[in-house]
This record gives structure tokens, C-alpha cells and sequence, in this order.
């Protein structure tokens, strides 16, 4: 769905990414990880169109790069910089970016009324943003994000200072988004939110990738005997059959210095 070829790029002295490669299949949800500074955030602005790469190239297979028309109609973003307007209700919010796409009237009402109900704030959809909690003002971020039904989705630390009932809210939509055959790109700080979530996961550092795989192999080759956790307990904190988890993976591949 969508490609990364060999691609490079700096700013200045600093080289963000340094011939990265990886291919995200469609309809999976795939983690995108990494310490600060490891080229992320980078990844994700060349992904929507927001910069160009030095070298290489990247492309949403059968529409085209990133920054031409059709592409940018398949992508929806929702950043870790919250896009909403304070100003506006819930529902003037997701109507206003439904009309950006195009919407007749009717269509930026129900799509706003559809996506309210689906990320828990249908009983909020009148009232200014202004005065919702953290966690309401990221479920309509990325609500913005899906008004145009888009075929990949970024989400960029997207459950950043949520509580927890928001937070399990978001994982509940973004499986659905799967079940819906979305593709999704989710980027987090947060590894057992991708040893939960992801399909695949991607851990990159200095602009280059470490490691790509299935949690479970990932585990199984990076994960060590002196990595493991709460063995007992992590199957029913994670799901996951036990034997180490993803942040050993982590630690392993990118070290344990302090990253600023």
C-alpha cells in the first residue's frame, strides 16, 4: 500500500533518514517505532506529502507519490499536534474538514454524524472543542482524519496524554479500521500499544531501519532470555503467548542511553 525505496533525507548536518526502505501491505496496521529523533516524525511528513526526499522514493502503490492529488484523497493524517478548532463544536469540526473533500451538505452531515457515534462523542457533537478533555479533543482528531473514507491512515502518537478509557477507546477504533480493511500507520512511544495493536512493526533509529517483523518474531529473535518481563503476566496484559516482549526488543536494538 504504501513504499519506502532507499530514501534519504537531511536537514542541514543532520541526516533524518538515511536510505530507508520498508513496504506497508494494505489493510494491515503497521507500527512505526523508534526513539526520539530516529527519523519518525520525518517518515510520516514525506509519507502525507509535507516534504520531498533527498533521494529515493516513496509511493502509495497504484496511485502514485505522496504529494500528487490522488494520493493525498487515499491519505488521512491525524498528528500528534491536535488539528481541531477550539472555536467550533465536534460536528462543525468534522464538517468543515468533510467539505475540504468535496461533501454536498448532506453528505458532511452524516459523515459527521457516523463518525461522532463511532469514536464515543455523539452526545457531545454541539459543544465547542474548547471545553472537551484531552482525550475527547484525540478522538476527534482522529475522527478529521477518516471524514473522507480514506485507504491509509496516519496516526502520529495518537493516544499522547489520553486517559485511559480514551485511550482503550482509540484501540477499539483503530481494530475497527483494520476490519474495514484500512491501513493504518501507527507511530508510538507506547510498545505495548503496538505489541496490541500491530500487525507488523517497523523500529528505526538514526534514520535507518533495525528490524521489521511480526511482534512475535520479533520477540523470538531479538526479545533474550534476560529481557523478559512479568512473564506470568504479560499474556494477559498483552495478549501475547509470553516468552519477552517488544520494549526488550526495543532496548536491545536502540540501547538504553538517554534520548532528549
Amino acid at each position: 500500500m504504501l513504499s519506502f525505496r532507499g530514501v534519504t533525507k537531511t536537514f542541514g548536518r543532520v541526516r533524518a533518514l538515511d536510505r530507508l526502505s520498508f513496504r506497508i501491505e494494505p489493510g494491515e496496521v503497521f507500527g512505526l517505532l523508534g526513539p526520539n529523533g530516529a527519523g519518525k516524525t520525518t517518515s510520516i511528513s514525506l509519507a502525507v506529502g509535507l516534504l520531498r526526499p533527498d533521494s529515493g522514493s516513496i509511493e502509495l502503490e497504484g496511485i502514485g507519490e505522496p504529494h500528487e492529488q490522488a494520493a493525498r484523497e487515499a491519505l488521512g493524517v491525524s498528528p500528534q499536534s491536535l488539528a481541531v478548532y477550539d472555536d467550533l463544536t465536534a460536528r462543525e469540526n468534522l464538517e468543515l474538514f468533510s467539505g475540504l473533500y468535496g461533501m454536498t451538505r448532506r453528505e458532511r452531515r452524516a459523515r459527521a454524524r457516523e463518525l461522532l457515534e463511532r469514536v464515543g462523542l455523539h452526545d457531545r457533537a454541539n459543544d465547542r472543542v474548547a471545553g472537551f478533555s484531552g482525550g475527547m479533543k484525540r478522538r476527534l482528531n482522529l475522527a478529521a482524519a477518516l471524514v473522507h473514507r480514506p485507504r491509509i491512515v496516519l496516526l502520529d502518537e495518537p493516544t499522547a496524554g489520553v486517559d485511559p478509557q480514551s485511550r482503550n477507546a482509540l484501540f477499539d477504533i483503530v481494530r475497527g479500521l483494520r476490519d474495514d480493511t484500512t491501513t493504518v500507520v501507527y507511530t508510538t512511544h507506547y510498545m505495548e500499544e503496538a505489541q496490541r495493536l500491530c500487525d507488523r512493526v517497523a523500529i528505526i533509529d538514526h534514520g535507518r531501519l533495525l528490524a521489521l517483523d511480526s511482534v512475535s518474531e520479533l520477540i523470538s529473535r531479538f526479545g533474550g532470555e534476560g529481557e523478559r518481563v512479568a512473564q506470568d503476566l504479560e499474556p494477559a496484559m498483552t495478549g501475547s503467548p509470553g516468552g519477552g516482549d517488544l520494549e526488550s526488543v526495543f532496548l536491545e536494538l536502540t540501547g538504553r542511553t538517554l534520548r532528549d
